[in-house]
């Protein structure tokens, strides 16, 4: 389970992380502006560059100061909900007191698929890197425990992810044990950036105080797009081709403002998994 605190730890991350990635874009947008009216005007480049350096430097203040009284970097977006509806039926609400013992075959391949309302996600589990992890979604997806839940969170700036795996639905659930942290110097990890296509757990760690490790559940993200992110998190999975492409069509459609409640930005896209599905080969 995820307390109140550990949550707003985490929201409180992720938006510096965002914050970061505006002031980012905010600089390279000016730079395009810059050389784009030098090139017109036929300018002086340093007088150009002088002026607009000073707007934008405006600009990204008022941004910033305006973001620490909004609860999400991005404003709601009005796309239409590119899913399907739910099958019938209810997430599980049942839990464990231990991490289920070890049943998987570490040097088999397993793979998971996730039939959600917008389309099947298969991805390729890395069981011989991240045993305990596959192993315990082996267990889940067996136990049906992913079917007819909500993915509650569409992170679209500064991370780029898609967060699933709670019953509750609001970031707060989970299996009722937790299990250690796994691949955290995965070769694929360079540079401090999850590239897209990662499948990694969610968990209660924060850096500042060196608390938190071994706290995954059941959560996990989904990474669309690079993002940059400190090694914490158990990277155990790859989305597939085609899987991204379903990704791809959710974070198209935009997060929705975040809940006041919970910190959450859901997708507008009415992204449920149907039914999740592990199969050893």
């Amino acid at each position: 389970m995820v307390s109140q605190e550990q949550r707003k730890r985490q929201l409180a991350r992720e938006k510096f992380l965002r914050q970061q990635q505006r002031r980012t874009d905010a600089r390279r947008k000016a730079r395009t502006r810059n050389a784009a009216i030098a090139s017109a005007l036929g300018v002086i480049l340093i007088g150009s560059l002088a002026l607009y350096t000073t707007g934008v430097l405006k600009d990204d203040d008022k941004t910033n100061a305006s973001a620490d009284v909004t609860p999400s970097a991005s404003a709601p977006s009005k796309a239409e909900d590119p899913c399907e509806k739910p099958a019938a039926g209810k997430a599980k609400t049942a839990t464990w007191k231990k991490e289920p013992s070890m049943s998987i075959d570490e040097s088999a391949k397993y793979t998971m698929k996730l039939a959600t309302t917008c389309g099947d996600i298969d991805i390729d589990l890395k069981a011989s890197a991240a045993p305990h992890t596959v192993n315990s979604f082996n267990f889940l997806a067996g136990k049906g425990f992913f079917d007819h839940t909500k993915c509650h969170r569409l992170v679209p700036s500064g991370i780029f992810v898609l967060q699933c795996g709670d019953p509750k639905g609001t970031g707060m659930g989970g299996p009722g044990y937790t299990i250690p942290d796994e691949n955290l110097k995965d070769k694929s990890l360079k540079g401090g950036v999850y590239p897209a296509g990662t499948v990694a757990m969610a968990n209660q760690y924060n850096a500042q105080t060196k608390q938190g490790r071994n706290s995954g559940g059941s959560q996990f993200f989904l990474v669309y797009q690079d993002s940059q992110l400190p090694p914490d998190y158990t990277p155990f999975g790859t989305v597939s081709e085609a899987g991204m492409k379903v990704l791809k069509k959710i974070a198209d459609a935009g997060a929705q403002a975040a809940d006041p409640t919970t910190g959450n930005t859901a997708p507008n896209a009415t992204v449920v998994i149907n039914k999740a599905t592990v199969t050893k080969s």
